[in-house]
């Protein structure tokens, strides 16, 4: 028997153990023992639920029960404390946000402020040395003080 066919086989012998695996899994998902459906039962069929302290009752309703209960629902009104509660906190957050705005807004002005100035000081420093580029000792040192003829 050659290497090629050995590896034929044993590829072979792989192929039908997961296929039979993945049969025996899907048989056994097919047939759960626990119970036949998952569906709740709607009292029709004889079997009634207890009312005992170990159960619940019903947990569902009827689909025309459960819209007319929500229907009829209706929120409580809130007390004048709880209404004044709400405006301290509404009122506390505006201060909060007008406070973190104004702190922002101080440091932008400050920050452009100290460009404006750094600006300035580059320029009146670029202008001295101008000056005293262009300074030819005949008359005092300023740029614009030529005589008219």
């Amino acid at each position: 028997m050659s290497q090629t066919e050995k590896d034929r086989r044993l590829k072979m012998t792989w192929t039908q153990a997961a296929l039979f695996a993945l049969l025996a899994l899907l048989l056994v998902l097919s047939f759960p023992p626990e119970a036949d459906s998952a569906a709740v039962s709607d009292g029709k069929d004889g079997a009634v639920a207890k009312d005992g302290p170990d159960r619940l009752g019903n947990v569902f309703m009827r689909g025309s029960d459960a819209s007319h209960f929500l229907r009829r629902r209706r929120r409580a009104v809130k007390s004048q404390q709880e209404i004044d509660a709400e405006q301290r906190q509404v009122l506390a957050a505006d201060e909060r946000r007008r406070q973190f705005h104004e702190m922002k807004r101080a440091k932008f002005e400050r920050h452009a402020e100290e460009e404006d100035d750094e600006q300035d000081e580059r320029s009146r420093e670029s202008t001295e040395q101008w000056r005293e580029f262009h300074y030819d000792g005949m008359y005092p040192p300023h740029e614009y003080n030529r005589q008219s003829i």
